[in-house]
């Protein structure tokens, strides 16, 4: 007599040699890593904007050269965005097929946006082109640090041993 019949084969508790498993602690230590590296990139670019560049970028050149809170308001920003890009990267390697193929789409695409979004703002050409290019440099972190996490965070089920008798 054969056992129960579960959708895809085997039981909720086994996976197949090909279903990868995920190291969460590795995954999310990367992605706050990932987060942090974006944030302090922030962060440079903006002291390189108004302290090397004399671009008055997220606040008034009276603040001096990081700025006022803009600045550290954009800084978590820029580590919040690392957090949302490690949950999305999890929940496509969870899901999807290709999980780091539409991971790289999607995060190239999210960079691209917030590239452009600083033209749609009403202020010189200089702060549009300095905000956009710390926005590009923050995206191309996610862009390309967190597929290497996930690629890191991901090892093959370990194998079952072949279990071989009367059928």
């Amino acid at each position: 007599m054969a056992g129960p019949v579960y959708r895809g084969g085997l039981p909720p508790t086994e996976r197949d040699e090909n279903t990868p498993a995920i190291n969460m602690g590795r995954l999310w230590g990367g992605g706050i890593a990932t987060a942090v590296v974006a944030a302090l990139f922030a962060a440079a670019g903006v002291l390189i904007m108004r302290g090397v560049l004399d671009i008055p970028i997220m606040a008034p050149k009276s603040q001096g050269t990081f700025g006022d809170s803009t600045t550290a308001a954009y800084m978590v920003m820029a580590g919040v965005g690392g957090i949302l890009a490690t949950l999305l990267l999890h929940l496509l390697i969870l899901m999807a097929p290709a999980p780091l193929s539409f991971y790289s789409w999607i995060a190239g695409l999210a960079t691209l946006m917030i590239t452009v979004l600083p033209f749609a703002a009403g202020t010189t050409l200089s702060v549009k082109v300095a905000t956009a290019l710390i926005n590009f440099v923050v995206g191309m972190v996610y862009v390309a640090l967190l597929p290497q996490v996930a690629a890191a965070s991901l090892r093959s089920a370990p194998a079952r041993p072949e279990v071989r008798g009367p059928r």
